[in-house]
């Protein structure tokens, strides 16, 4: 039978292994950030909207939100785009547009009524929306 000081000892190295274990992990952990709000990438100069968007492995921001009643354009850039976010779709425009692999594109988007506008990459894998308010 194991004696009193034998057990003892065991139950102080298992808690010491736990407390190193516990302070590595927490140590080499990613660390959780609060997540940041995309900046706001809709700007109105002149009375006439402007949103920017990147396409490369998808668009980025995923979610803008923009002003409704505003004569709105989109100003997509590219940089060395070569995936299927270099062609954008918007059904509900009926546009199809082919992205150059580097560059900017501008598609007028007109005058949006209050509502989300939905897009996507040529194969439908990465969308976007704006929300127009």
């Amino acid at each position: 039978m194991a004696s009193t000081k034998t057990i003892s000892f065991s139950i102080l190295a298992a808690g010491v292994i736990i407390a190193i274990a516990v302070l590595f992990t927490d140590l080499y952990a990613p660390k959780r950030t609060v997540p940041v709000p995309p900046p706001n990438n809709a700007f109105i100069q002149g009375g006439k909207q402007t949103i920017e968007i990147i396409a490369k492995g998808g668009f980025n921001p995923k979610n803008t939100v923009a002003k409704s009643g505003v004569p709105t354009t989109l100003k997509i850039t590219t940089k060395g785009t070569f995936d299927c976010s270099s062609t954008v779709s918007i059904p509900e425009l009926n546009i199809v547009k082919n992205l150059p692999n580097t560059g900017i594109t501008e598609i007028d988007l007109g005058t949006r009524e209050p509502g989300v506008l939905s897009g996507t990459c040529g194969m439908g894998m990465y969308p976007f929306e704006i929300n127009f308010i």
